[in-house]
């Protein structure tokens, strides 16, 4: 993906061009009362410091809010149906908000996407029932993380993957990740980094991600037991070489889990962890007994689930 150039990116911002070719408000109908939006994104992680808005960080939901303001005229906060941090991508993150302004959904995804910076796209926008909440309401996610087993890690797919060429018993992957399977406390797999107070009291709070010891404390009323759906490794060959590719389905996850569970596994494949350790490791709810955390750029928020409607 190759950045846009300054004068271009300026011209795809500006609410001129937009509204000359674009007609977002339908002025035919009017509508006095907001409408509920539900947009499902993917975007590339590499450049955002995160999901979450900060000062001065160039963030996903913070250029989300921006584009939503230059083409409706309105900036509500969009919320996410969870916080991806640094480097993490998505291929179906979903934001919601409210408008007043009554847009076809066509017309806002086109304008939202001629407007967003190229590494965030707008993959679909509809207009939802007004208790849809795109964190509250969810029901699952699924998360993949993908892990590239060449010598030679082609640079234009560095940013996508775990370059991983070292020795690795890709048979002991699939059953530490059964290992995960059901219900379980996931506490040794929470992450224990400094910013999680500033991460609780920013205008995004997720139930579904948390951290550590006061970790406790931050993860909120459901502690850190998740349920999980699923949890599977396969092998890929592709063009470029051979992937590992790591899928789990929960009902929820705390920050930094999955790529813990990632890092303990490969310690597993590796031969530095006894498979068998996994489940003291679940008992031990300590961060310190479980394995490294893998880097965030293999790291994909694969899509989100919600009640049938």
């Amino acid at each position: 993906m190759y950045p846009t150039p300054a004068p271009l990116l300026c011209a795809l911002r500006s609410s001129t061009l937009l509204s000359e070719r674009i007609p977002v408000i339908d002025p035919a109908h009017p509508d006095p009362h907001s409408q509920n939006w539900k947009l499902t994104l993917a975007y590339d992680g590499t450049d955002f410091s995160g999901w979450q808005i900060q000062p001065g960080e160039f963030t996903v939901q913070g250029e989300l809010q921006a584009a939503v303001g230059r083409v409706t005229g309105e900036s509500p906060l969009p919320q996410g149906s969870g916080r991806t941090d640094a480097g993490v991508h998505a291929l179906g993150q979903v934001a919601s908000f409210e408008l007043m302004a009554n847009i076809p959904p066509g017309n806002l995804q086109r304008a939202l996407n001629r407007t967003l910076p190229s590494a965030i796209r707008v993959i679909d926008a509809e207009v939802v029932p007004a208790k849809f909440h795109a964190r509250h309401s969810t029901v699952a996610k699924t998360y993949e993380y993908r892990v590239f087993r060449e010598s030679i890690c082609p640079p234009f797919l560095a940013r996508y993957v775990h370059a991983c060429s070292w020795p690795m018993d890709a048979d002991a992957l699939q059953p530490s990740a059964r290992l995960f399977e059901g219900e379980h406390d996931f506490l040794s797999f929470a992450a224990t980094d400094p910013d999680q107070t500033t991460r609780k009291t920013l205008s995004d709070p997720d139930p579904n991600l948390g951290s550590e010891n006061s970790v406790a404390d931050a993860i909120g009323k459901r502690g850190a037991i998740r349920t999980v759906f699923s949890s599977a490794w396969e092998e890929r060959d592709t063009y470029d070489g051979r992937l590992l590719i790591y899928r789990v389905r929960g009902n929820g996850f705390l920050h930094h889990m999955v790529r813990n569970l990632v890092g303990t596994m490969l310690d597993v494949g590796r031969g530095n962890l006894d498979i068998d350790r996994i489940r003291g490791i679940l008992a031990a709810r300590s961060r310190a007994a479980a394995g490294p955390t893998a880097p965030a750029q293999g790291l994909f928020l694969h899509s989100v689930e919600y009640p049938e409607r």
